[in-house]
């Protein structure tokens, strides 16, 4: 039996509801918002429908532990250059569910509702009377973080670590779950013909993948090493061969997805043993033939042993990138750092030009993001299908918009979440 976890707002008035079984909740439904379920209509089409008809249905963070279904006001255009973007599908970031879950991440604090996500693509619905490079009707990726564009990082490029940022779904700022979403005309790639929708709402943690190789500086013959065969450390996977890396070595203790990783981009695969860090590295080093270390080591999990094997795994002079976020502190191997003059370096985000980059990998089929789409869930699923994601089921899973009803993928499901 289907069961639905809705709290859906409408014009009849906001509706909310724990996980609760389809046969006893038709009246309730029909009582609370004043749609009418009809014959043997399922209550998730009536759902789905009645989300459809709604001006700018969003998918609230009320506070930690509580999101809602709310109507929102359509956004307006509020400079010449901004566009309104019908939105059509959201991926769902660990971000996303660590407010969720935790209310917070570091000093970023969930005060007031939030709409949640930020890796979205969609149809541009309206232009600003100075856009030149978009139309009425172009599909997007849209970049969900806009800088003052004046201060000095902003100026150098490094936007990402402007202190004025305005990023999407981080507190005090709205994500792009929602029917529609502004962002100015330069944070809207357009995509070409040949790219789904779906692979644009990937283009998000791509660019976040294509950062951290940046940073890692990988060039053609490296050795790479991954830990963490999760999205972000599959792309990072992926960047690396495709910016020329002879050898990518993934590390993770997940054998389904460290067996993803090998058929995906990862050259050689190991699993991690219950030893010393020290003793794990010289292991992987070994089987991996990477002689006196890799070249470069790349963290996605934020888990300390990970990160203190990854300081034993580098060759001297080798380069260590932090993509993964752990703990505040964690006791850090300074001796081996400091001995084999190691260029340690953090990764935030992404850049100027990451974004475009992202988007010509995909387009040249340099890195193939459709692998990675487990399949995407109906709008009024949106919290079934962040359970999944706390679970770490599947690897990639989008959120269509409101009344998008399918996929253009071959290979990823259109799911009906049960809980």
């Amino acid at each position: 039996m289907l069961l639905i976890r809705s709290k859906i707002a409408s014009s009849a008035g906001r509706v909310s509801s724990s996980v609760v079984r389809q046969r006893g909740t038709v009246k309730w439904f029909e009582r609370l918002s004043g749609v009418k379920v009809l014959g043997s209509r399922s209550l998730s089409t009536t759902v789905s429908r009645s989300c459809a008809a709604h001006n700018n249905l969003s998918f609230v963070l009320e506070k930690q532990d509580h999101v809602k279904f709310e109507d929102r006001p359509i956004p307006t255009i509020q400079d010449a250059h901004d566009v309104i973007v019908n939105v059509k599908y959201t991926g769902i970031c660990g971000s996303d569910v660590h407010y969720w879950t935790h209310g917070a991440i570091g000093n970023f604090v969930v005060r007031a509702p939030m709409v949640l996500g930020h890796e979205s693509s969609g149809i541009v619905e309206q232009v600003g009377d100075k856009v030149k490079n978009l139309k009425v009707g172009d599909r997007v990726a849209m970049e969900p973080g806009v800088p003052c564009r004046r201060c000095e990082r902003c100026l150098e490029g490094y936007y990402n670590l402007c202190d004025d940022m305005k990023f999407a779904a981080t507190p005090p700022y709205d994500g792009t779950l929602a029917k529609y979403y502004r962002v100015p005309e330069d944070f809207a790639y357009k995509l070409p013909d040949h790219v789904t929708l779906e692979e644009g709402a990937v283009v998000e943690p791509l660019s976040v993948g294509v950062h951290v190789v940046k940073q890692g500086d990988v060039k053609p013959g490296d050795s790479v090493v991954v830990y963490g065969a999760g999205p972000v450390g599959l792309l990072c996977c992926a960047v690396a061969k495709a910016f020329g890396a002879s050898k990518v070595v993934c590390i993770d203790v997940n054998e389904e997805r460290l067996q993803f990783a090998g058929k995906y981009a990862a050259t050689h695969l190991f699993r991690s043993q219950r030893v010393s860090s020290e003793e794990n590295a010289a292991n992987m080093i070994k089987e991996a033939e990477l002689g006196a270390g890799a070249d470069v080591a790349i963290d996605a999990t934020g888990a300390e042993p990970c990160i203190q094997q990854a300081i034993h795994a580098l060759r001297v002079g080798g380069t260590f990138v932090q993509a993964g976020m752990g703990k505040d502190n964690i006791t850090w191997p300074i001796t081996t750092m400091c001995a084999k003059e190691l260029n340690v370096r953090g990764s935030f985000r992404y850049k100027a030009g990451d974004y475009k980059l992202a988007v010509d990998l995909i387009a040249t089929g340099k890195v193939n993001v459709k692998q990675l789409i487990t399949g995407s869930v109906a709008f009024e699923q949106a919290e079934i299908a962040f359970e999944r994601v706390k679970k770490s089921e599947g690897i990639k899973t989008l959120i269509r918009g409101p009344g998008v009803t399918g996929s253009s993928l071959p290979n990823a499901a259109n799911i009906t979440l049960t809980n």
